[in-house]
C-alpha cells in the first residue's frame, strides 16, 4: 500500500498536465479523501504505445483519522500535494 501511494503522489500525479495540486475540499467528513484522474497513462509503468483505450481512475484514501482536519494533517505529512487556498 505504501509503495503504490508513494508512486501515486511522487511520480504519477506530478505527470498530470497543468497540475496545481489536489483539492483540499474532497474529504468525506470522516477523515477519508477521494479524487479521480482522467487518464491512467500518468503512471510511468504504462506503455502508451500499447494502449487501445484511455480510462480514468478513482482513488479513495481511507484513514483512521477522527475527522477531516486530522486526515489532512496526516496526508500532508506524507507529502500529499494539496492545492493552496488562494487569498482574495
Amino acid at each position: 500500500m505504501y509503495e503504490i501511494f508513494d508512486r501515486l503522489i511522487n511520480t504519477a500525479i506530478t505527470r498530470i498536465r497543468d497540475f496545481r495540486g489536489l483539492s483540499p475540499d474532497s474529504f468525506d467528513g470522516r477523515g477519508n479523501y477521494n479524487f479521480g484522474i482522467d487518464e491512467h497513462t500518468i503512471f510511468p509503468e504504462i506503455e502508451y504505445d500499447k494502449i487501445k483505450t484511455v480510462f480514468g481512475m478513482d482513488f479513495a484514501i481511507v484513514t483512521t483519522a477522527r475527522n477531516d482536519e486530522e486526515a489532512k494533517i496526516f496526508l500532508t505529512e506524507f507529502g500529499f500535494p494539496f492545492k493552496r487556498r488562494q487569498e482574495v
